[in-house]
């Protein structure tokens, strides 16, 4: 049954006027394609600053624990298995980074730390394009340094255990790959939308401060489930950078499955949020959205 606060109001709604007070919530304006104002401002490129350095600070911790986790299982050290972190604490350490750096940066940058949730944003006009491509970037290079830096102190290992670079793993098709991909890209960045919404945020005031909560359980979660079949991408920045410092032939065959994949599912999570759970909201009668 539908109630009143099912109702967005929209540009030109009489009842902006008149039921003020009483508004739900505010739906941000679409950002347009490209907002020249914000290129210069210091804003703008403190965002880009901060989506860097959060990217490779993600990076050195997470292929760190990666490549500290394969030498502690490593039978030629004679290591006791038992004393590894294992894979459960592989995906803790990807969900938690998360949880910590959204959290710091969701108030300068948004906090994406991935290509794909900015992909995602950028198709629901929340972002403008140079912002994008600039995040984009900083992600990309942001990942490489952190990779680098693991590389510069420790080379041995970092080439013996593989640089923390996505593959896939024996017994694993592209096909199988490629759904892992974008199915673990559509949870994460569904999580996203919902934890953002507006209109959730105006229900529960604890939202804004948990959302970073929930997006990092559910990188979390994607990685107890497919870092058996590729280790876990859903991040293509991450990816990409791990692969460029490790840069082997094989850790490029299967490399676009990093990109397609998670850009996919973000698509995919991105239209099914905003056409179809809130499709209540998109239709129009006289200025107003209207729930059926």
């Amino acid at each position: 049954m539908d109630s009143e606060n099912d109702i967005e109001r929209g540009v030109n709604d009489p009842r902006n006027e008149r039921e003020d007070e009483d508004k739900d919530y505010d739906k941000p304006r679409a950002a347009r394609i490209i907002e020249v104002d914000e290129l210069m401002k210091w804003s703008f490129y403190r965002a880009i600053l901060v989506e860097f350095v959060a990217s490779f600070l993600f990076l050195y911790i997470t292929v760190q624990t990666i490549i500290g986790y394969k030498r502690q299982t490593d039978p030629t050290k004679n290591i006791e298995e038992c004393g590894s972190v294992g894979l459960l604490g592989i995906a803790w350490a990807f969900g938690g980074m998360i949880f910590v750096l959204v959290y710091n940066t969701a108030g300068i940058s948004g906090g994406h730390l991935n290509p794909a949730v900015t992909f995602a944003l950028l198709l629901g006009r929340r972002v403008t394009l140079p912002r994008a491509l600039m995040y984009i970037l900083a992600q990309c290079g942001g990942a490489i340094g952190g990779c680098a830096m693991i590389k510069l102190f420790q080379r041995a290992y970092y080439i013996s255990y593989g640089g923390g670079v996505n593959e896939l793993y024996q017994g694993y098709g592209r096909g199988t790959g490629l759904g892992a991909e974008i199915i673990g890209t559509f949870i994460l960045v569904y999580t996203v939308l919902s934890t953002t919404d507006p209109k959730r945020n105006a229900r529960d005031s604890h939202v804004p401060v948990l959302a970073p909560l929930p997006i990092g359980f559910a990188v979390f979660m994607v990685h107890l489930a497919t870092i058996p079949i590729t280790g876990t991408g859903i991040n293509p920045a991450r990816s990409f950078g791990a692969a460029v410092m490790y840069n082997r032939k094989k850790t490029w065959d299967d490399h676009w499955i990093f990109w397609v994949g998670p850009m996919v599912g973000a698509a995919g999570a991105q239209f099914y949020y905003e056409h179809i759970l809130r499709a209540h909201l998109t239709k129009y009668h006289h200025h107003r959205h209207i729930t059926h």
